[in-house]
């Protein structure tokens, strides 16, 4: 009961008996398939005291799919990196061994 009441959206408590209450619910989203994917790779240093990474944008799809997709090029590339903010973080300077890989994966990438 604890719970419910903090999942309400827009009414902390109503008088009337028969009152529905709206309640927070999780948007699953979908994603989408490799080939509709439009993915930007680029490189970047800014605010990572001149360490360049390799970022990887535009991914549409549930936070395990990306994190799948980034596990994936990790393990590829020989190197670490994250997921942060709906984007892949790749450490150093492999844009052309990440693009040869979503190309082999069969997303679109530039």
């Amino acid at each position: 009961m604890k719970n419910e009441r903090k999942n309400r959206i827009n009414v902390v408590y109503s008088t009337n008996p028969d009152y529905n209450y709206e309640y927070f619910q999780e948007e699953i989203i979908e994603t989408l398939p490799p080939e509709q994917q439009s993915l930007r790779v680029q490189y970047d240093s800014k605010q990572r005291k001149g360490k360049t990474v390799t970022l990887i944008q535009g991914f549409i799809g549930s936070e395990n799919d990306l994190k799948e997709l980034a596990k994936l090029l990790k393990n590829k590339c020989g190197t670490g990196g994250s997921v942060k903010d709906g984007e892949i973080i790749i450490q150093g300077e492999v844009k052309e061994k990440v693009l040869r890989i979503l190309k082999d994966e069969h997303y679109r990438a530039k």
